[in-house]
């Protein structure tokens, strides 16, 4: 699971990283939570080049009533992402990188939850496995940019943790995740634990 994460880096880290021409102002967040916007990559309209925009976090499909879906749809796990009906539009269409400086679990039993802050090892700034939607209500006159985390079974390095952790998607690899047409079901797995740092958040 993903439920919180921390993108306290400003626009221009995001702009060199992700190679995307601007980056819409935001307000760098430690502890980014479900329904609040924050910046995501995606491939823009012509799909020829990448651009970056603010999203709710929580997936809401077209086909939804409302905006209250997308809190069920924070996460989508990669063994069924592509069958299950919520997402298999998104995966097959409209993967984005989300542009984090770390993620956050919690372990211990209830009442003694302790917080760890991951990190991957060299990269600040990294990317995690995402799909965007864009659902219309019927009283807005733009629509609502969504999206969701996908996650995959744990690291040996954070299964003591948690048994599930957010798909990192390699920067050498940020093309073909983004290209929804391109076979990228390998990059549904968990980073190496050699490559993951945590420390109490």
């Amino acid at each position: 699971m993903c439920g919180r994460y921390d993108l306290s880096d400003n626009p221009a880290a995001i702009r060199a990283k992700f190679a995307v021409p601007e980056v819409p102002p935001f307000a760098p967040n430690a502890d980014v939570r479900p329904t609040q916007l924050a910046p995501i990559v995606r491939l823009d309209r012509a799909g020829s080049g990448r651009e970056c925009v603010l999203a709710r976090w929580g997936l809401v499909p077209s086909w939804a009533k409302d905006l209250s879906f997308g809190a069920h749809c924070i996460n989508a796990r990669a063994e069924t992402v592509a069958h299950t009906p919520a997402f298999r539009a998104a995966y097959r269409a409209r993967r984005c990188l989300v542009p984090v400086n770390a993620f956050y679990e919690w372990s211990g039993p209830k009442g003694h939850r302790r917080k760890w802050r991951i990190t991957v090892k060299d990269e600040p700034l990294f990317a995690l496995a995402g799909l965007w939607e864009s659902w219309r209500d019927p009283q807005r006159a733009q629509p609502v940019q969504t999206f969701t985390i996908i996650t995959t079974r744990a690291n040996e390095v954070l299964a003591h943790l948690h048994d599930r952790m957010p798909v990192i998607v390699p920067s050498a690899h940020y093309a073909r995740w983004l290209q929804a047409s391109a076979d990228a079901t390998d990059l549904l797995a968990p980073l190496a634990g050699e490559r993951i740092r945590f420390t109490p958040g």
